[in-house]
């Protein structure tokens, strides 16, 4: 590991010179907030937070931290999972909240340009006011768009429209040496050597510093209809859903949840859940141009899940319905944290037809370590989010069964063919497991690559495989 220099008044008078001082904090004026992510589990503080707001300070600033080897940590929202954005060796933290601009809009080639620090909500909000559509669609809708491409988020429409990969036509960066890098742009091919612009997403900011993104949109689909089917138990719900996509409907999204979790999000939200009798449910999501189109596809499925077993199946198309069924969706994560004292996420992807053994499982595990392990997950395209809860465990009985919990639903993912996470990413906290699966040769070539982004090794030094 390279010794990195110690942080000094040098290098608080260089950033006073290039940076509007009410946008710089240092040492223990620095907020809790910024010595850890969503999920807690490793902290430590940076030396200096800059809250930028160009390309160019951005520059100058990984210029400096390179001839002086400072490490340098980005933050976005925050929103993260696994350790991605603690500064490990302090030094300097980037927040890129302040550049939250939406640059343009062409509708001639369905692409939107935005800064960095924009919200995942306000550009779903934005392009939908020009009838037009951005897919991936991930839970934590006020995390910021460099975070999501950052991680390669998914979401909850991955079954149907793909992950955020899919949607970047263009990214301006900064590499660790200060150089700003083009990458790809509004063309819809391109097949002009190696694809650094897909080497960035999901890079987890360790190779460069998003600062600009082209993002391919659709045109937005007239109509949504969804439908919640509630089965006697998990196997048999998650047994359903290859049936479902074998069949000639296209769900949009195909999310399975216990009757404990969206009991959890009722307590949290105070409203109540359209039905919660059934120990499972499916929850599935259609949309087309045209209500014709979306009825034949949802009735098609809702005669299958029938067949196979489920005890009823709601239409959710009322407003007060959509409302009711998706804000519980959407706070699953928050209202588990609210049900214990803490607690860390197993974010495997398995393949669809493995899913509802995995879950079995993960029941078997939680029945053998007495630890409590609500789920939910995308049973669409097999990422499954299983939550271990300390609720009042000693730190000392916490970090064992949470250990032992963690080695073997990863071990059994990697016997089903699947992998250590799905959309959270690697970060810092679950490294070692993704060594476990990858072996040598590939964490090598992992590490070749950031050595060739990053020779001295400031930008983000200690997550994903190094």
């Amino acid at each position: 590991m390279i010794n990195y220099k110690k942080f000094d008044i040098n290098d608080i008078e260089f950033l006073k010179s290039i940076i509007d001082e009410k946008r710089l904090i240092f040492g223990d004026k620095i907020s809790e907030d910024y010595s850890h992510d969503e999920l807690g589990g490793v902290e430590n503080y940076p030396d200096a937070l800059v809250k930028v707001t160009s390309t160019e300070e951005i520059s100058k600033i990984m210029k400096y931290a390179n001839e002086n080897n400072i490490p340098v940590v980005v933050r976005g929202s925050g929103t993260g999972l696994v350790g991605a954005c603690v500064p490990l060796y302090g030094g300097i933290m980037l927040e890129t909240t302040l550049m939250n601009k939406i640059l343009e809009i062409d509708e001639e080639n369905l692409t939107v340009t935005v800064e960095p620090g924009v919200l995942l909500m306000e550009l779903s909000k934005f392009v939908e006011e020009h009838d037009l559509f951005y897919p991936p669609d991930p839970g934590e809708k006020s995390a910021t768009i460099a975070g999501n491409i950052s991680t390669n988020a998914g979401g909850m429409r991955a079954v149907k429209y793909g992950v955020t990969r899919d949607y970047v036509r263009g990214l301006t960066i900064v590499l660790p040496t200060g150089e700003v890098m083009e990458l790809g742009g509004k063309v819809v091919k391109n097949s002009s050597g190696y694809s650094i612009k897909d080497l960035i997403v999901g890079s987890e900011g360790t190779l460069g510093v998003i600062t600009k993104a082209v993002l391919k949109l659709l045109t937005l689909p007239k109509k949504s209809i969804s439908l919640l089917v509630p089965f006697e138990n998990i196997e048999k719900a998650i047994d359903t859903v290859p049936k479902i996509i074998k069949s000639k409907a296209v769900p949009t999204a195909i999310e399975f949840m216990e009757r404990n979790t969206i009991l959890f999000a009722e307590n949290y939200l105070g409203k109540k859940f359209p039905d919660t009798k059934s120990d499972a449910y499916i929850l599935l999501t259609f949309d087309g141009n045209s209500k014709e189109q979306v009825e034949a596809e949802y009735e098609i499925v809702a005669n299958l899940c029938l067949n196979e077993g489920a005890q009823d199946v709601f239409i959710v198309d009322t407003d007060e319905r959509k409302a009711s069924v998706w804000s519980a969706r959407d706070v699953f994560l928050e209202a588990i944290k609210a049900s214990t004292t803490e607690l860390d996420e197993c974010d495997v992807v398995v393949p669809r037809n493995r899913v509802a053994e995995f879950i079995k499982y993960t029941n078997e595990v939680a029945k053998e370590l007495d630890v409590r392990m609500p789920s939910y997950g995308h049973a669409g395209d097999g990422n499954l989010h299983i939550y271990v809860c300390r609720d009042d465990m000693t730190e000392d009985v916490w970090q064992d069964k949470l250990s032992k919990a963690f080695d073997m639903m990863y071990k059994k993912a990697v016997e089903f063919n699947g992998l250590v996470s799905g959309e959270h990413g690697i970060g810092y906290a679950k490294r070692q497991y993704m060594f476990d699966q990858y072996g040598a040769a590939h964490i090598e070539l992992m590490n070749n690559i950031k050595l060739a982004f990053d020779p001295k090794n400031i930008l983000n030094p200690g997550k994903v495989c190094q």
